[in-house]
């Protein structure tokens, strides 16, 4: 008989559909049962020994909250009856009406469980698990249609106690990579620590997600530089650890992502159905993508209505070459272009919002900008090779790889942004939602031939469940000072580049807590409201303020 190991996960929802992602324990049919009568199922598949499945949910009714159950081969294996998942209330589908407000809640950064080394540093609590207690003590109240995940889903290279325990059970800790995990079992390991999680996988399996990694995902600073690849790929446990890393977000958190329409014509997902055993195929794709990263596409669209979400891969599409330096390698940079004009043609207003989700922030504290951008100058040559080394040294010591990071890719960012929000059918909005640097806050910027007329913010929010070191946060609220700008200012003079394209200001925060924001939109009206995760299991508002009227 086979089991639920792992979901369900409600990924995909619309007016009529839905996806819901499982791991089971064997093979298996896996089966979605609406109360409305709604249904879908689907075959597993089978990745390394394990078994999943992405059973796409049809004949939904639009602007209804629909309860559901998930059976294994005829057997009904969720809701489990037992505590603490009795004192849930029942999962639901529920489908946008148009016109709608859509709520839209972001973060990023979540442990799971701390790591041995943050053992004497209070993490505090989650603020999913928060959020998800708030849901089922209000189940018709509000909750958001969708939760943005951008970046950090696990931990690769900081482990549990827990974990640690388990891996050195499977082999031994005293050879690379230690107590980091190593293969794709390992992986699970960490999937299944994290969305076992009884708040988080009641919360996963009723409001919709999409993810994107960053960097701990595989490892910390990831794709940094091709002075620092170049370093991995000498480490005889990288390759391994990267094809893993790449596979195991293929299953848990890209497959999700994607729309029934988009799966269904997706040649590797087919390949992988239709194999007995679809991990040579999934391994000779993330092989491809290690060499090639143009072959390989993590950035997604998503369409909520009148609101379009573009999640933009800001890790593993980047090009390292210091003279060709860039965030977006050309074909993912004109895909980002082509997504953003899609259906602007002619003056149209294809949507009143646009949501750019990078795991990685456009706008910075002042003094770390500069600083990226000096070390990239250095980096490149411009004040000769002894600075070269310097710089390189100093870029990987104090993870200077953010957009700053690729002044190029930084200006073509600015320069987008500006297009997309200016002319006839510019939208209302042009937010972009970002995480990694472990607190929260709103930059505007200014454009010094005159501003778009579309408002456009940097929204940062982090971390959803982890800590930062008092150094940290003292280094943060530096950044922004005015003493950090003159201090920035000769940086940029030493390394002899222009200026930015744009100034900006923070308009909010810092903010240090774990934490989530949430957007309201709604026709052309836009809302922000930032919370923290309380000791008591509550969420308290710290900023609810309208970004547009």
């Amino acid at each position: 008989m086979s089991g639920l190991r792992l979901g369900p996960l409600l990924r995909y929802a619309d007016g009529s559909s839905a996806t819901v992602w499982v791991e089971t324990s064997r093979p298996c049919t896996a089966e979605v049962r609406c109360a409305d009568g709604a249904h879908g199922a689907s075959r597993t598949f089978q990745i390394a020994g394990h078994h999943y499945a992405l059973v796409p949910v049809t004949g939904l009714t639009e602007g209804t909250t629909t309860p559901y159950e998930v059976f294994l081969d005829g057997t009904r294996v969720w809701p489990l009856p037992d505590a603490p998942f009795s004192g849930f209330p029942p999962s639901v589908i529920r489908t946008p009406r148009p016109g709608d407000a859509l709520r839209v809640a972001f973060g990023s950064c979540r442990w799971a469980a701390p790591p041995a080394a943050a053992r004497q540093d209070p993490v505090g609590p989650d603020a999913l698990d928060s959020l998800a207690a708030r849901i089922a003590a209000a189940p018709d109240g509000e909750r958001p249609d969708v939760l943005l995940l951008l970046g950090d889903q696990v931990y690769a290279d900081e482990t549990s106690d827990a974990t640690r325990r388990w891996l050195a059970a499977r082999r031994d800790l005293r050879e690379p990579p230690g107590s980091q995990v190593a293969d794709y079992e390992e992986y699970t390991r960490l999937y299944h620590e994290s969305w076992l999680d009884p708040e988080v996988r009641w919360l996963l399996s009723t409001v919709p997600s999409c993810m994107i990694f960053d960097d701990h995902d595989v490892i910390d600073d990831w794709n940094t530089s091709a002075a620092w690849l170049a370093g991995m790929r000498a480490t005889p446990w990288w390759r391994e650890r990267l094809l893993s890393g790449l596979m195991s977000y293929w299953v848990h958190q890209h497959l999700g992502n994607l729309p029934p329409a988009e799966l269904a014509a997706d040649p590797l997902y087919a390949a992988v159905r239709a194999a007995p055993d679809g991990t040579d195929a999934l391994r000779a794709f993330a092989c491809r993508a290690d060499a090639d990263p143009a072959s390989a596409r993590w950035s997604y669209r998503r369409d909520f209505g009148r609101v379009r979400v573009l999640m933009v891969d800001s890790r593993a599409a980047r090009v390292l070459d210091e003279d060709d330096r860039a965030m977006l390698h050309p074909g993912e940079a004109r895909w980002l272009r082509e997504q953003v004009l899609d259906g602007r043609e002619d003056g149209q207003d294809p949507y009143d919002h646009l949501l750019l989700g990078t795991s990685l922030p456009w706008l910075l504290p002042h003094l770390v900008h500069d600083a990226e951008a000096w070390s990239s100058a250095l980096c490149r040559g411009d004040r000769g090779a002894r600075w070269a080394r310097i710089g390189e040294r100093l870029r990987q010591a104090a993870d200077l790889e953010h957009w700053a990071a690729f002044p190029a890719s930084f200006d073509a960012l600015c320069g987008l942004i500006a297009e997309t929000g200016s002319g006839s059918g510019a939208p209302a909005t042009v937010l972009v939602l970002s995480g990694d640097v472990h607190h929260a806050y709103v930059a505007e910027p200014t454009w010094p031939a005159g501003s778009p007329a579309a408002r456009v913010l940097q929204l940062t929010c982090s971390p959803v469940h982890n800590t930062v070191p008092l150094s940290m946060r003292l280094g943060f609220r530096f950044g922004w000072s005015a003493p950090a700008r003159v201090l920035g200012r000769g940086f940029a003079r030493h390394a002899g580049g222009e200026r930015p394209p744009v100034k900006w200001r923070k308009t909010g925060g810092p903010w240090f807590g774990n934490q989530l924001m949430t957007l309201t939109l709604q026709g052309r009206s836009a809302r922000l409201r930032l919370e923290q995760a309380q000791p008591d299991g509550s969420l308290r508002t710290v900023r609810d303020s309208a970004l547009t009227t």
